[in-house]
């Protein structure tokens, strides 16, 4: 692992089995991530898209081994966490926390917001009482909300404002990698920009990395350096921000991309309509699992897997390249 490199992944899979009949047996396996390798640099933020069902929020739970990995190997600061004994593991699961996707199902109703805050604090013995409390209402200021809302039910809080809270207790450890899973999509237009805002502006503050899950492009764009696309559990382009959204490189890039709305009414660019469903992870195609929706396939496609390559700078994983 390079200086540079926060996080480096290597063959990580995550497959799940599928159990039938009185014995529970085993009849297969639903691979939701099936052999990723990417590496996250320290200070970056890394964007992965892709559609419902491509595997990203596993990626990023496996990642934090919120989910233990079926393969592969996940290193964080040349320290391989796959195997770790859990006592090694809790202790560098400090430097890494996630922001969830729904901040009412992430946050326990039953606490006030500076109990909320507190609690990893507390569970990691860095600090309790008035100290605890005073680093809550800390974090509360930094993520844009008042000290007095401290003693506040999440109930009586708005969609951003409860995101801004799990924000403010991912923080509380101080972490080196923050994973955000889809944190602006369950809210308002109005009120994502702002939740993104504040993301950037704290990732400079803290010096934080993170990698940010999403399948709204625009979101991507606005907050990432490298852009990552994920179909059927695989990565299939790894690029920097600028090339990507120039020139998509792998087909699936080109129809996410068309897919965006265009302010330009008289924008000649065509919507690509993918034909077929995306396949079931328990059943994926031969060869190149994009290749019964993709409007360039060929005779290889069918049978022999693309490896990800580098183009020109960039990862792509396709025949045509």
């Amino acid at each position: 692992m390079t200086i540079n490199n926060l996080v480096q992944i290597k063959n990580l899979k995550k497959h799940f089995p599928i159990k039938k009949g009185l014995l529970s047996r085993t009849v297969g396996n639903v691979k939701a991530v099936d052999g990723i390798n990417i590496t996250i640099n320290k200070g970056e933020t890394l964007g992965i898209v892709g559609e419902s069902g491509s595997g990203k929020s596993t990626m990023g739970k496996s990642i934090l081994q919120l989910l233990k990995p079926t393969e592969g190997e996940v290193f964080f600061e040349g320290e391989n966490l796959v195997g770790m004994k859990r006592r090694n593991l809790i202790k560098i699961k400090r430097e890494m926390q996630m922001v969830f996707q729904d901040p009412y199902s992430s946050l326990n109703p039953r606490l006030t917001v500076d109990k909320i805050i507190t609690e990893p604090l507390k569970i990691h013995g860095i600090a309790k009482g008035v100290k605890a409390k005073e680093q809550a209402e800390e974090l509360l200021e930094t993520v844009g909300l008042s000290k007095s809302q401290s003693k506040r039910h999440i109930h009586e809080f708005s969609g951003g404002q409860r995101q801004r809270i799990g924000i403010a207790r991912t923080l509380a450890l101080k972490p080196k990698l923050v994973i955000a899973d889809e944190p602006v999509s369950a809210l308002d237009v109005s009120v994502q920009s702002q939740v993104i805002n504040l993301m950037q502006d704290l990732q400079e503050t803290f010096n934080l990395t993170y990698l940010f899950i999403a399948h709204d492009l625009s979101v991507v764009k606005h907050i990432s350096d490298r852009v990552g696309v994920m179909y059927l559990g695989k990565i299939v382009e790894l690029s920097d921000k600028k090339s990507f959204f120039d020139k998509p490189l792998h087909p699936y890039s080109e129809a996410l991309m068309s897919a965006v709305p265009r302010i330009d009414p008289l924008s000649k660019k065509k919507k690509i309509i993918l034909k077929g469903d995306v396949p079931s992870p328990a059943n994926p195609p031969s060869g190149c699992s994009f290749h019964p929706r993709c409007p360039y396939a060929m005779e290889i496609c069918k049978n022999k897997e693309p490896a990800l390559n580098k183009v020109n700078g960039r990862y792509v994983a396709c025949h045509l390249y």
